[in-house]
C-alpha cells in the first residue's frame, strides 16, 4: 500500500518515510535507504521491513479512533507527540488496532516488537527523542530444581542400558534415544548451548572420553566491558547497559550499534574455548553415541568430523550429515517429549523442560583448569 493510499496526511508522511528504508516494492529493496550507524549505518531487515509497515497501519487505524488524541492533520512527527502516543499505545495494547477484527489485549511480545518500530522512527522523526511506552520485563524461563537434575541423570543413564522404549502410541527409537542421552549428558555437564553444539566435532572430546571441549558464543550481556563498549560506541554506559540487557530506554539504531561494538570487539578477542569433565554416566552415553554416529556417517564421502548428526535422511541430505543448531533444539524437544510420555508416572519423576535451553539454563558448570 502506498502512502497515497492512507486518508490522513499524517500517516501518509510516515509512509513515505518508511518506504525510503523498507520499501514495499521488492525492485527497490536493495535501494533503500540505511538507518543512522557504525558502518555507513543499519539497513532494515525484510523481518523488521514487515514490522514497521504493520506499524504504519496501526496509526492508519488509530487516527479514525475518534477521541484518540492520535491525529489524522499535521506531520507525521506529530503522531509520536506525547499525547498522541499515549492514545495509540492504549489502543495497540487493547488489541483495538489489529488489521482484522480485535480479539483481545495484545501480548507483551507483540507489544515489544511494536515499540522497537517506534523508537526507529522516533530516531527518524524526532531526533531530540521521545519517552518511549514501558514495557514489563519477560519473566525468567522456568529451570528445574537439582533434586531433579539429579533424578533425571540417574534415569537417563540407567535408560541408555534399556531396549527401545514404547508406550502406547509413543516410541523413542534406539538411535533417536542414544543421541538424546548423549545430548542431555553434554547439557548437563558442559551447558553449551544448541549454536555451540553445532560446530562441536568428535575431536572436542578429550582423549580418555573424559572431558569436551565448548567453544563458547557468550550472549550480547555475557563477558562484556560496559565502560569499554561505551568508549568505543561514544554513548554513556547505561546506554550499553539497557541495549545489552533488554531494557527501555535505548532506540533501535543504537542499540545495533552498541551491538556492532560488540560483535567487534568480540571477534578481535578470538572465540572463548573451555573443556569440561564428563561424568560417568555421560562417558558412558556419549561412548553409546560415536558407535552409533560411526555406522552413520560411515557411507558418506567427505568431511564426517561432526559430532551431532542426523540420525533419517531429510530435506537437508542422507543420514550422518551434521546437525544444525535449529536441528538440534528440534531433536532435542522431540525425544524429551517422547521421554516425558514415557517415564510419566514413574517414582520421582518430574516433566522435564521440552526446550534445551531451559534445561541449559537449569545448571551450573565450572569448566576444568587451562591447560599450559
Amino acid at each position: 500500500m502506498g502512502g497515497q493510499q492512507y486518508s490522513a496526511a499524517s500517516v501518509r508522511e510516515l509512509a513515505a518515510v518508511v518506504e525510503r528504508i523498507a520499501p514495499r516494492n521488492a525492485e527497490r529493496w536493495e535501494a533503500r535507504v540505511p538507518l543512522p550507524g557504525p558502518g555507513g549505518g543499519v539497513w532494515v531487515s525484510r523481518l523488521r521491513a514487515r514490522q514497521l509497515w504493520m506499524v504504519v497501519g496501526m496509526f492508519d487505524r488509530a487516527v479514525r479512533v475518534e477521541g484518540s488524541g492520535v491525529p489524522a492533520s499535521g506531520r507525521a512527527r506529530d503522531l509520536l507527540g506525547a499525547e498522541a502516543l499515549e492514545g495509540f499505545w492504549r489502543l495497540a495494547e487493547a488489541g483495538e488496532l489489529r488489521a482484522q477484527a480485535p480479539a483481545g489485549p495484545l501480548a507483551v511480545a507483540t507489544l515489544r516488537i511494536v515499540r522497537d518500530c517506534l523508537a526507529i522512527l522516533a530516531d527518524l522523526l524526532v531526533p531530540e527523542g521521545i519517552a518511549l511506552p514501558v514495557l514489563p520485563q519477560a519473566e525468567p524461563k522456568r529451570t528445574v530444581k537439582r533434586r531433579s537434575l539429579t533424578t533425571v541423570y540417574r534415569e537417563l543413564v540407567s535408560l541408555a542400558a534399556e531396549g527401545p522404549l514404547e508406550r502406547g502410541a509413543v516410541a523413542l527409537s534406539r538411535e533417536d534415544r542414544t543421541r538424546l542421552l548423549a545430548m542431555v549428558a553434554v547439557i548437563l555437564d558442559a551447558a553449551p548451548r544448541s549454536g555451540e553444539m553445532e560446530p562441536m566435532n568428535v575431536d572436542w572430546i578429550g582423549e580418555d572420553g573424559s572431558s569436551i571441549r565448548v567453544v563458547r558464543a557468550p550472549q550480547n550481556s555475557e563477558g562484556v566491558n560496559y565502560e569499554r563498549v561505551a568508549f568505543r560506541a561514544q554513548v554513556s554506559v547505561s546506554s550499553v547497559k539497557r541495549a545489552l540487557t533488554g531494557r527501555e530506554g535505548v532506540s533501535e539504531a543504537l542499540r545495533q550499534r552498541i551491538l556492532a561494538e560488540v560483535r567487534e570487539m568480540r571477534a578481535e578477542a578470538g572465540p572463548v574455548v573451555e573443556r569440561y569433565a564428563l561424568r560417568e554416566g555421560s562417558q558412558v552415553a556419549l561412548a553409546s553415541w560415536l558407535r552409533l554416529r560411526e555406522q552413520l556417517v560411515a557411507p558418506l564421502e567427505g568431511a564426517k568430523d561432526g559430532l551431532w548428526v542426523t540420525i533419517h535422511a531429510s530435506k537437508a541430505g542422507p543420514p550422518g550429515i551434521r546437525m544444525r543448531a535449529q536441528g538440534i533444539r528440534m531433536a532435542y524437544a522431540r525425544g524429551m517429549r517422547a521421554v516425558n510420555h514415557l517415564m510419566a508416572g514413574s517414582y520421582r519423576w518430574s516433566p522435564m523442560p521440552v526446550k534445551l535451553e531451559a534445561l541449559r539454563r537449569s545448571v551450573r558448570v565450572e569448566p576444568l583448569p587451562e591447560e599450559e
